[in-house]
């Protein structure tokens, strides 16, 4: 196959990138650095080049939308800057790929989404990256009803807490007031401490490479039992209940 993995230069996407290739695929990497083309996901043109390029060696069998990162810091807070970046790699990035990919891809391709199980669970002073990747969920779900005339499939991937860079990358914005305090910073950190309980990476692909797999995909897949627990709740309790406990577990004041 030729598969297209962007952000495959690190975490989750390299790990996806030396799975298939392990297997004999053709991977490219889409990456701003150490990549088969160096190129950021949100400017558009260069993708487009990119796709073009990749298309000349044959139909592209696969795209897995790794591209991203994370922020922390309250919404009323966070420098407009920094919201910008997160929605314009999250979103418009994988929107850049998808249109650039569908017009060079077989008609029993396969188009992955990352998206979070943030996304399903958001938690405080994390909304601008739970929004941005419940967004990928939304944009999967009308891209899968839009393709249904084609055998291109369409999915959502919820991975849970991996071990990789992602949170020593995360843009962390501690700006607060007297409104938050200490909330925001302490807030962050009890998440950021759990680093070493986090799912080995080579565990997580093997997960998630066996639902990519399958023959037919589902619209979502959410990772770990606990998660699909939470989901399966979500769905009977009120959602206000689960703001409250999740208020009370990850809200930290002195």
């Amino acid at each position: 196959m030729i598969i297209v993995i962007t952000g495959a230069s690190s975490g989750i996407g390299k790990g996806f990138k030396e799975y298939y290739e392990a297997k004999g695929h053709k991977v490219y990497n889409i990456s701003r650095e150490e990549a088969d083309f160096n190129c950021d996901v949100t400017d558009f043109n260069a993708i487009k080049n990119a796709f073009a390029e990749i298309g000349k060696n044959g139909k592209i069998d696969m795209l897995i939308n790794c591209a991203g990162f994370g922020g922390s810091g309250a919404v009323e807070l966070t420098e407009h800057e920094k919201v910008q970046a997160i929605y314009d790699v999250n979103i418009i990035g994988t929107i850049n790929c998808i249109q650039a990919c569908i017009p060079l891809m077989e008609n029993s391709g396969k188009i992955i989404n990352i998206s979070s199980a943030m996304a399903l669970f958001p938690i405080p002073f994390r909304g601008f990256y739970a929004s941005s990747k419940s967004a990928i969920i939304t944009l999967t779900d009308a891209l899968r009803m839009e393709l249904s005339s084609t055998k291109i499939q369409v999915t959502a991937l919820c991975p849970s807490d991996i071990k990789t860079n992602f949170t020593k990358n995360r843009l962390k914005d501690y700006k607060t007031n007297e409104r938050y305090g200490e909330a925001i910073k302490l807030s962050t950190e009890k998440i950021d401490s759990r680093e070493e309980r986090r799912m080995p990476l080579d565990k997580a692909i093997k997960i998630m490479t066996k639902w990519i797999n399958k023959k037919h995909l589902k619209p979502l897949y959410v990772m770990t039992f606990k998660f699909k627990l939470l989901k399966f709740a979500m769905g009977i309790f009120p959602k206000s209940l689960y703001l409250k406990i999740c208020t009370k577990a990850y809200y930290k004041q002195k």
